[in-house]
């Protein structure tokens, strides 16, 4: 089975940011992805993980995150009012 088609309807949240940027959904992520993914340097990914925005794992090799971290990540934040704007960084 693929990593997309493991992962596939299981992170909606996920998805749907996912199929905005045009990006593939997959099971394990990057710094340097997740950083694509939210439009954001990667020195932001670091600052989410620092403040305990963003759960970060120790996994081998370059991957960092799951897409069930991404999922939990989208689910708690906030939502804006409306007409406002976020700054760098605030999420």
């Amino acid at each position: 089975m693929s990593d997309q088609a493991s992962v596939l309807g299981k992170y909606p949240l996920l998805e749907a940011v996912l199929a905005a940027k045009g990006l593939p959904v997959k099971g394990v992520w990057t710094i340097g992805n997740v950083a694509q993914m939210f439009d954001v340097r990667n020195r932001t990914i670091f600052d989410w993980v620092a403040h305990q925005k963003l759960a970060a794992r120790d996994l081998p090799g370059r991957g960092r995150f799951l897409s069930e971290d991404l999922e939990e990540f989208l689910r708690n934040s906030k939502r804006l009012p409306k007409g406002r704007k976020a700054t760098r960084g605030e999420q």
